[in-house]
């Protein structure tokens, strides 16, 4: 079974679904968990409106704080060993799924637990996929988990399937 257990954590739902599972695994099996938040600071930022934000690294460098905070009481009251970390990626050009890859080798992770919103077809491709550029370059097992909204689509995919077999 595995020893060491990474999990990418950003605040999103489709994030938590993944902690939530990672966390099951970690307690079922007594394995480390390392939550990681990564801090992926564009070098110029600008909204739409062209404004610059100067202090949006500090920004996402407090919300990583603050999830990792979260995650950790998390782990402490389900009895989950490890402890979360901030990570940034390096600005000559590294992208998240590489900043991942570079956490769990130095974690010496076993398995990287992440959350994937289950998309398909063109949205897949203009949207991009952190999880799949991930699972294109991991050299450790990966556990996709689907967004609750993701289960909730096939789900309903099925019920209109069983609608529309015939009665026996």
């Amino acid at each position: 079974m595995y020893n060491r257990i990474l999990v990418p954590i950003d605040g999103s739902a489709t994030a938590s679904h993944a902690f939530d599972e990672a966390m099951k695994l970690a307690h079922e099996t007594g394995a480390e968990l390392q939550p990681i938040y990564v801090v992926d600071t564009p070098p110029a930022s600008y909204d739409a409106a062209g404004v610059y934000y100067p202090d949006i690294r500090e920004a996402f460098l407090k919300e990583g704080a603050h999830l990792s905070v979260e995650a950790a009481e998390r782990m402490k009251r389900e009895g989950v060993k490890g402890t979360p970390r901030v990570v940034e990626v390096d600005l000559t050009g590294d992208d998240i799924a590489h900043r991942i890859l570079q956490s769990a080798a130095e974690f010496n992770a076993e398995l990287v637990v992440m959350g994937t919103h289950g998309r398909r077809g063109w949205r897949r491709l203009v949207l991009g996929s952190i999880a799949e550029h991930f699972m294109r370059v991991a050299n450790c097992p990966v556990l996709l988990v689907p967004g609750r909204d993701a289960k909730t689509r096939a789900e309903q995919v099925g019920t209109k399937a069983d609608s529309l077999k015939e009665p026996s």
